[in-house]
């Protein structure tokens, strides 16, 4: 019958009621409508230079570094050196090397580099002090002294965190070089020297089997150790993970790296570590496995390695250009 609702179909289903199509609500609009200024990098979620600002946040808000899972040694102290010689004394004093006192025998004989160093000590405030041979003998461990000795305080190293720190307050693109058994201080210095050069924020040390910043890395740094902190670090590779937990990226140097230095796809705003291994047997293999591309220098002919410090100044001038270009 008509209008009888109690037969099957007759009924309309409500929720396919014609008529007007609900708005969007205004997503359309809103979707359409700027979205103000590119967030700095630091700000962007995911961006590599945010990881590495939340990291030291978190580190400043806790208090805790790393090193206390054993990763980094802390900004611990060297041990005190004693550089004696007229010749090493005279070329520390002209390096700026930090002393702490100039000992000068009683009754000297004098030449140009005694001279040459009372002149540098009387010029820059270095205390002097008058001892005899035998006090002399016994600081310079019966070494040739020649009547002149120098006092070297214990280097303060950075902790691994601090160097974090740095690239996250950085305007810069990080970028750190990790060293892996270079053993030669003049290596070690002449290293600092060239980060420096290319707006590096900081060198990593082991605790063993490494050089240190000893009078001979000073004079080797001209200057630079001044400027750019040494770090160092309880285990590398530990030290090495915690970089990448930061949001850097490790690259290894190594003769049969898999991308050749001028082949290697990086983004110039990406954090770099990079690490160096001895000139003879190269990286460890616990850092090898470590890091993130493992990267050789493109040479004419065939030649095992490079000298320490000369395949770290390719590489962070290379690094270099790609940052700031």
């Amino acid at each position: 019958m008509a209008g009888n609702s109690q037969r099957q179909g007759a009924r309309r289903d409500e929720s396919k009621k014609k008529g007007p199509a609900g708005g969007s609500g205004g997503q359309r609009r809103r979707g359409l409508e700027g979205k103000g200024p590119t967030p700095k990098a630091s700000e962007r979620k995911g961006h590599s230079k945010s990881r590495i600002k939340k990291a030291a946040e978190k580190r400043a808000s806790t208090g805790r570094r790393t090193g206390t899972r054993g990763a980094g040694g802390g900004a611990r102290k060297s041990t005190s050196e004693i550089v004696f010689g007229r010749n090493a004394v005279v070329e520390a004093l002209r390096a700026r090397v930090p002393v702490t006192a100039l000992y000068v025998a009683t009754k000297i004989d004098g030449d140009e580099r005694v001279r040459e160093a009372l002149k540098i000590a009387t010029t820059t405030g270095l205390p002097l002090l008058e001892a005899p041979r035998g006090e002399l003998d016994r600081l310079a461990e019966g070494g040739p002294h020649q009547g002149l000795l120098l006092q070297i305080p214990p280097y303060e190293y950075a902790h691994p965190d601090e160097l974090i720190d740095a690239v996250a307050a950085s305007d810069t693109p990080g970028l750190i070089v990790a060293l892996d058994g270079v053993t030669d201080p003049r290596n070690l210095g002449a290293i600092v020297r060239s980060t420096a050069a290319f707006g590096g924020h900081g060198i990593v040390v082991p605790e063993r089997r490494s050089a240190g910043m000893t009078a001979g890395a000073w004079k080797a740094s001209a200057g630079a150790a001044v400027r750019v902190p040494v770090a160092r670090a309880k285990n590398l590779t530990r030290t090495l993970i915690d970089f990448q937990d930061a949001g850097m990226f490790v690259i290894g140097l190594a003769v049969d790296g898999a991308v050749d230095l001028d082949d290697l796809d990086l983004d110039p705003n990406q954090a770099v570590v990079v690490v160096i291994g001895s000139e003879g047997k190269g990286l460890t293999r616990l850092v090898t496995e470590t890091c993130d591309q493992l990267v050789r220098i493109p040479m004419a002919r065939e030649i095992e390695s490079l000298n320490a410090s000369v395949a770290t100044s390719i590489v962070v001038h290379e690094l270099s250009k790609r940052r700031f270009s």
